[in-house]
């Protein structure tokens, strides 16, 4: 019965140190950049609760680092994404996704050109490193709100 046993723990012992595809690791939440005391990342424009029109250009600003292409490793850098109408995802060890409210921004960019729905939003900036994940601590802005006219 112990043989059965110990062979039983040897042959799952392996398996036990291969992750789920998917699944995050402690391994992957320690990989996190960095990022460098007093860094701060914010919305220069438009202003917490203007009302604008459509196109609406929103530029991103950024004190204590520099922007980089997402691929590209440079210390103390990262580039931007513009969360639209949503909150910062929960896991911030994870890449963020690129959804029509999470924009990636990864060539660099430090502003845009919307057209959103009339009507209420939120816009926040949230900088991440060269493979689209959040630096630790988190470089996010405050969340602004404006208003879209028809």
């Amino acid at each position: 019965m112990r043989t059965l046993l110990l062979a039983a723990l040897i042959l799952a012992a392996p398996l036990a140190a291969v992750p789920l595809a998917g699944a995050q690791t402690p391994a992957a939440s320690a990989q996190r950049t960095a990022s460098p005391a007093g860094a701060e990342v914010y919305i220069i424009s438009p202003k917490n609760g203007a009302t604008v029109h459509n196109p609406l250009r929103v530029q991103f600003g950024l004190k204590g680092m520099g922007i980089a292409p997402a691929g590209v490793k440079f210390d103390n850098t990262g580039h931007h994404h513009l969360l639209i109408d949503t909150d910062a995802p929960t896991d911030l060890s994870a890449p963020l996704p690129a959804t029509d409210k999470i924009v990636h921004f990864g060539k660099g960019q430090t502003e845009t050109t919307l057209t959103l729905a009339p009507g209420k939003h939120t816009l926040q900036l949230l900088l991440a490193d060269m493979n689209h994940i959040p630096h630790n601590p988190p470089v996010i802005s405050k969340k602004i709100t404006i208003s879209v006219a028809p």
